[in-house]
């Protein structure tokens, strides 16, 4: 029984040293696969009841595990669209087969790096057939809320570069200083235009003429004026009317005192908690920010030069994409057109579980979520346990050729060592069979 058992014992520890060397030569094959996460063979002593002086062995068993949590080395690449992960989390993926299996839905996995690259119908996918997934952007270029918990908000990002950018102005906001001596019983009466670009709801660019028209004192300063503004979208028509007094007193004075919409006027009516005053053009409601009041900013009334200072709106005329789309660190997708403009047209979470390791692996250094890795959350790159993401970037192997190599040594000489054991115990098998002969 003894010498069954070792014999026994040394084909178990051919089979577990065979495995391992098959881990082995797997970590030596991928040694330059990006994203590839390294095997590790474990050996466990099995154990046989022994009595009366006698011994049996119990041999060996082993058990493999990927170590996923362990990161590989950053390397640079000229391609914005190779990502990596510097940190915790995962991109995540999932398998391409083809513009119609990426409307029907797909299933998310995981991937800690990939080189993306545009396809024809503009998905932007790796040589390996993955698509990155993301959330898409709303219009108005903000990311809507999504459920973190769940795949399902998730898209396949997908760059139109044939498709227009235009978005209608909406807000105003400008800085001007008025002369205080206009408003003099001298003053000629002359008034002080700002002219403003806005563009309509077809990215057509259209402009709001800003008349300043002073009151004249009869005795001092008036220091009021009277803001008339016209849209070229309706034959330079009056679209909003507003008397405006400005402060004089030594605490408050060039600040704004009131405004007060004329009555008849279509527009003009305004807001003392925001500073702004609404009119309507042609393609609908404009906010215009002047400043609040009893603050130095937006109009104000001293000395007698009259300088616009600033003028910012939203809005962007229609414009064609120009190049690569861009990722910023926290997964951010931008698209650059023509005209300048930057455009978030999708975020790319990040993926974290309790237990990576515990992830099923598949081809192509993808994993997907199982009982033992736990519930993922879907993060926001930089936020919580995550990193960031590496635009430019792709991650090295795991896998260290020259560990892996004295493994292998290692390995053959037990492989060795267990085949003389059954080669020993053979022969005192033949030798106790000689005996009874």
């Amino acid at each position: 029984m003894t010498i069954s058992s070792s014999m026994n014992a040394g084909v178990l520890g051919l089979a577990a040293n065979a495995n391992r060397l098959a881990t082995i030569s797997d970590n030596i094959a991928n040694s330059s696969t990006h994203g590839y996460r390294r095997v590790e063979t474990d050996f466990h002593s099995m154990v046989i009841g022994s009595g009366g002086g006698t011994y049996s062995a119990g041999g060996v068993r082993t058990t493999n595990h990927r170590m996923i949590d362990m990161a590989g080395s950053v390397i640079s690449t000229s391609n914005p669209t190779d990502l990596a992960v510097d940190g915790r989390g995962m991109l995540p993926v999932a398998r391409y087969l083809g513009h119609d299996s990426v409307q029907n839905g797909t299933e998310m996995l995981l991937t800690t790096t990939g080189a993306f690259r545009m396809d024809k119908d503009g998905y932007l996918v790796t040589e390996s057939g993955l698509v990155l997934l993301g959330w898409p952007a709303s219009k108005d270029g903000t990311i809507p809320t999504f459920p973190r918990d769940t795949s399902d908000g998730l898209k396949p990002i997908r760059i139109e570069a044939q498709q227009l950018a235009g978005e209608p102005t909406t807000k105003i906001s400008f800085a001007a200083n008025l002369p205080a001596t206009d408003t003099d019983p001298s003053g000629n009466g002359d008034a002080r235009t700002i002219s403003i670009e806005y563009f309509d709801n077809l990215g057509k660019a259209e402009n709001l003429k800003v008349e300043f028209r002073p009151v004249l004192g009869e005795d001092t300063h008036s220091n009021t004026w009277e803001m008339v503004i016209k849209d070229s979208a309706s034959n330079n028509n009056e679209t909003g009317k507003c008397k405006i007094e400005f402060n004089d007193d030594r605490e408050n004075g060039r600040s704004l005192k009131s405004v007060t919409a004329v009555e008849g006027t279509s527009g003009g009516a305004y807001d003392p908690t925001t500073g702004s005053l609404s009119i309507s053009v042609a393609g609908g409601p404009i906010d215009i920010t002047i400043g609040k009041l009893g603050e130095s900013r937006g109009l104000t009334q001293k000395s007698d030069k009259f300088t616009p200072a600033a003028i910012d709106k939203d809005g962007s005329p229609v414009g064609n994409m120009t190049s690569m789309v861009q990722i910023d660190g926290a997964g951010n997708v931008y698209a650059t057109y023509d005209t300048g403009e930057s455009r978030l047209i999708y975020q790319i979470p990040l993926v974290d579980l309790p237990n990576r390791n515990g992830l099923t692996s598949y081809n192509n250094q993808t994993y997907a979520p199982s009982k033992d890795s736990g519930r993922f959350f879907l993060w926001n790159a930089g936020d919580g346990p995550t990193g960031q993401i590496l635009p430019n970037a792709l991650e090295e192997s795991t896998a260290d050729v020259a560990a892996e190599l004295t493994k292998m040594i290692q390995t053959q000489r037990s492989y060795s060592s267990n085949a003389k054991v059954i080669q020993t115990a053979n022969e005192i098998l033949q030798e106790t069979t000689n005996i009874i002969r």
